[in-house]
């Protein structure tokens, strides 16, 4: 893909139902020109809600995976507050995610909530271009991925979403040079 910009973006959420859950955090980065552009991120955290707009708890499974608890979301914008703003940084730049399913479902969905589009240029995925890439490794999780290309998380950056998007930014690069694919 020969964009010259595109947004890297990860969520963290209260489960894995984009019908049921609610994001409780966002993270992007730009990539511009086939470069991470440190300065262009988005990173904000979401007091979850449920569908219809209740408030919603953070189940304890999931703060165990990112770490977000309820004190942390309390003055939190919500989704309602946050996604039209991140839209508009996204305008219609393609977008990369490490299992583009997942976060573009919830995209999806709460744009749909809230009478908003989701409508970016492309979604591209790096667990796909990962199996690509080494189609006779097994594992793809971010985690794995990272390590087979020698990528480092921030201290607290698992799992938590500008740590994932600057290792997913990272991974994307790389793997779109090693497909021999310009990013």
């Amino acid at each position: 893909m020969s964009a010259t910009e595109i947004v890297v973006f990860d969520l963290e959420t209260t489960g894995l139902s984009p019908e049921k859950d609610a994001v409780v955090e966002i993270g992007a980065v730009r990539v511009v020109n086939g470069a991470v552009a440190e300065h262009l991120k988005y990173e904000t955290l979401v007091r979850p809600t449920t569908p219809d707009g209740a408030p919603m708890r953070i189940p304890w499974h999931a703060q165990r995976v990112h770490g977000i608890t309820d004190e942390m979301v309390r003055d939190a914008p919500t989704i309602g507050e946050v996604l039209p703003d991140f839209l508009d940084w996204v305008g219609g730049r393609a977008v990369v995610a490490h299992n583009i399913g997942f976060d573009g479902g919830f995209m999806r969905a709460n744009a749909r909530r809230l009478g908003l589009e989701w409508n970016p240029a492309a979604e591209l995925c790096t667990v796909k271009l990962s199996r690509r890439a080494f189609p006779k490794e097994r594992a793809h999780n971010l985690s794995v991925l990272a390590e087979r290309l020698g990528l480092t998380f921030a201290p607290g950056g698992r799992h938590r979403s500008f740590g994932d998007v600057q290792v997913t930014a990272q991974a994307y690069l790389q793997l779109m040079e090693l497909l021999a694919v310009q990013a």
